[in-house]
């Protein structure tokens, strides 16, 4: 038996003092693939499975879109919840335990019969997926950078537009081969498996407890906002910038939800056929990819309330276009200009609220951000619908939220920035 002293155990933070890297962008990485993740709670997962679902239950259309319009409200209330959870427990214990859940819950959709248990399955995949988790991506991020938040919600975008890109395909070839139920079982295993082990290894709460500053910056030039600063959810309500900016927001995933799901429709009273449909999803996706490289580009440049009036302004233009088209071309522009104005309300939606009210409570403040964008794309359908049987055409709609917009688009503009807004608790 040896008589000298044990060698020292290295202290938890040393691995991470010594990365090459900023551990920062690891968690980055992982919240967009959770943002993925996201996909069996969004409209546009739903979509891929929609048909095959109402065939296989014999459910009637009208009867579903009920039960997804109260599925989508319901599961709003989640982001406040877990948002309060964020803020209390940290981002890898919440992130773990939403994919667990929201991985089990899908698979046990996977294999619903009848129609009561499928109501409170969606609205479990909307309240964990498109609510919750979609709120504890964002604020990973919003954790983990300051300074450098603009670039790395630009990196953020970009993974995650490229990830749901791959998404999509994938999903809807299994949807094609295997059916509804094989391919909702393939993305709840992979929830479980792949990516809540992910954030149990990888994610950490914040820089500082891993003996990190905040963007990676060390010694006295790191002046970031700390964890301990910034606004409560209570300050944040008060003020102009949260409501501008929140519901500017919500007003392009109302127009979004609402144009997605009657996409077809909209262009077959225009006189398009399906095949233009197609194409102009493959149009705004790639323009809405351009538009987050830009606005990532413009943040760092602009005033984020001029930002988000432009987009505004692109948004209602859009709107504007879509009832007068006439030509393929038209369609063309209308999609490039709608994916632009999408891109942009994307970057500034992930970037704004860390950037305006700190660190502190940034889950809680996006959590009630991100119930005001799921209320909107609920509605969103429901008032297209509703005007097309009112008056036999979408365009009325369009011309009314299209004022809408403009009129948020000059609040927006005369709205104080983020830095000018913050408030620093000493």
């Amino acid at each position: 038996m040896t008589t000298g002293l044990a060698a020292p155990m290295p202290k938890p933070h040393a691995v991470f003092l010594r990365l090459p890297f900023y551990y920062g962008w690891v968690n980055l990485l992982v919240a967009a693939i959770a943002m993925v993740g996201t996909l069996p709670g969004r409209t546009q997962g739903l979509g891929l499975i929609t048909e095959p679902l109402l065939n296989d239950l014999h459910l009637d259309r009208v009867h579903y879109a009920q039960i997804n319009l109260w599925a989508t409200l319901l599961g709003s209330l989640f982001c406040l919840g877990f948002g309060r959870l964020l803020d209390q427990f940290g981002s890898r214990t919440v992130l773990t335990l939403l994919a667990m859940l929201l991985g089990a819950v899908v698979l046990g959709m996977s294999q619903v019969t009848t129609v009561v248990p499928l109501f409170v399955l969606i609205t479990l995949t909307r309240g964990l997926g498109q609510s919750a988790l979609s709120v504890a991506s964002l604020t990973i991020v919003g954790q983990w950078f300051a300074r450098r938040l603009n670039l790395a919600m630009g990196v953020y975008s970009l993974a995650m537009s490229i990830g749901f890109m791959a998404a999509f395909p994938l999903v809807g070839g299994i949807v094609l081969r295997n059916g509804w139920r094989s391919a909702w079982s393939t993305i709840g295993w992979l929830l479980l498996l792949l990516l809540a082990p992910l954030g149990l290894w990888l994610v950490r709460r914040s820089p500082e407890t891993c003996g990190l500053s905040v963007d990676g910056v060390r010694g006295e030039a790191g002046q970031s906002l700390p964890a301990c600063e910034g606004f409560t959810l209570a300050e944040a309500l008060q003020t102009p910038a949260f409501w501008i900016f929140a519901l500017a927001s919500a007003m392009y995933l109302l127009v979004a939800s609402g144009i997605s799901l009657f996409n077809e429709s909209i262009l077959a009273e225009r006189g398009f056929d399906a095949a233009v449909f197609h194409q102009t999803l493959v149009v705004t996706a790639l323009t809405a990819l351009a538009g987050n490289f830009l606005g990532g580009w413009l943040t760092i440049r602009w005033p984020m309330n001029q930002l988000m009036s432009t987009a505004m302004l692109l948004l209602a233009s859009s709107l504007l276009i879509l009832p007068r088209v006439r030509s393929l071309a038209h369609v063309m522009s209308y999609a490039t200009i709608m994916g632009v104005a999408g891109g942009f309300v994307t970057v500034i939606f992930f970037t704004f609220w860390g950037k305006a009210f700190g660190r502190a409570h940034l889950g809680k403040i996006q959590g009630a951000a991100q119930t005001l964008t799921v209320i909107a794309s609920a509605i969103g359908p429901l008032l297209l619908a509703a005007c097309l049987k009112r008056t036999g055409s979408y365009a009325a709609i369009f011309y009314l939220l299209a004022a809408i917009i403009a009129m948020l688009a000059a609040c927006a503009w005369l709205a104080p920035g983020p830095n000018r807004s913050l408030r620093r608790n000493n």
